[in-house]
């Protein structure tokens, strides 16, 4: 799934080829992945794109006043063409969901691989009207998000524990399940650790992590081509997608713990003092 880094890697990549640009035509080909109707994609057609922005894991590209807003989720990528086929592709079951294309016959096409179709398109007068957007939580890179802000949303997730908490968009937008691997691996903390229960070390090694993590994997992927970042993702990944692979800070195995639709990776070695967490669903630190 792409999460902050390579969202914003991407709004920066379209920023730099869409601006002063116009969109000739949109085709929409999985009808599912459009959510609004009170503006139609030909809201979009003849209208010159002044604005990207990012918000949380959503790319947002301001069309003439008409914002055209996706989600990529879990299975949906980015592909950008510098020259689009002339003829209207057919709706099928390819990964094809919507194809946007510029009055130069340049565009992108958004696509989504498997069978579940969560990839999320919207056309709005302003992404506020957009409920997942109004609901998420502060961006973890913005000034604001400082020491004394993480402080106060720990204290109100009480004793969730780390993992759920930095994964929650409406708690902190853009963080998913690789960057919080990532992130509680750097600040050595356990992924089970409830959020109230930190010491003022732990708290500053969290907030720390947080900014670095997403701050280096930004740096790594801002410039590179739309069809590199996934690789770029997964070179930088130092715990998740890499169970027994050994530590690169202390030489431990890379452990996981699996959910249902879902993994977790830790080192015992780093993050829970050599123990190991129980894989099963309502897993809890053995004791």
């Amino acid at each position: 799934m792409p999460e902050l880094p390579e969202v914003e890697a991407l709004r920066s990549f379209l920023h730099d080829r869409l601006i002063g640009r116009t969109i000739a035509r949109t085709e929409l080909l999985a009808f599912s992945a459009l959510k609004t109707f009170q503006l139609p994609l030909a809201a979009l057609h003849g209208a010159e794109i002044t604005d990207v922005r990012r918000y949380g894991k959503f790319i947002a590209i301001d069309a003439g006043g008409s914002w055209l807003v996706f989600h990529l989720a879990r299975a949906g990528w980015l592909t950008w063409r510098d020259a689009m086929p002339a003829k209207p592709t057919r709706p099928g079951r390819g990964p094809l969901s919507l194809r946007v294309v510029l009055a130069d016959d340049s565009g992108f096409d958004l696509t989504e691989m498997g069978t579940q179709r969560k990839l999320a398109v919207h056309v709005v007068g302003d992404p506020s009207e957009i409920a997942m957007i109004t609901t998420l939580g502060p961006d973890p890179l913005a000034d604001t998000f400082d020491s004394a802000a993480l402080a106060a949303i720990l204290a109100k997730a009480g004793r969730a524990q780390l993992k759920g908490v930095l994964r929650d968009q409406r708690v902190i937008a853009g963080i998913g399940n690789a960057y919080s691997d990532e992130i509680l691996h750097a600040a050595r903390l356990s992924p089970y650790k409830p959020s109230n229960g930190l010491s003022a070390d732990e708290h500053e090694r969290l907030f720390r992590a947080i900014k670095d993590e997403l701050g280096d994997a930004i740096a790594r992927s801002v410039g590179r081509a739309a069809k590199e970042l996934k690789g770029e993702k997964k070179i930088g990944l130092r715990v998740h997608g890499r169970t027994g692979e050994p530590c690169d800070v202390c030489g431990t195995p890379i452990a996981e713990v699996s959910f249902a639709d879902s993994s977790l990776q830790y080192c015992p070695g780093c993050q829970t003092g050599g123990k190991l967490l129980a894989d099963r669903r309502l897993s809890k630190l053995l004791k």
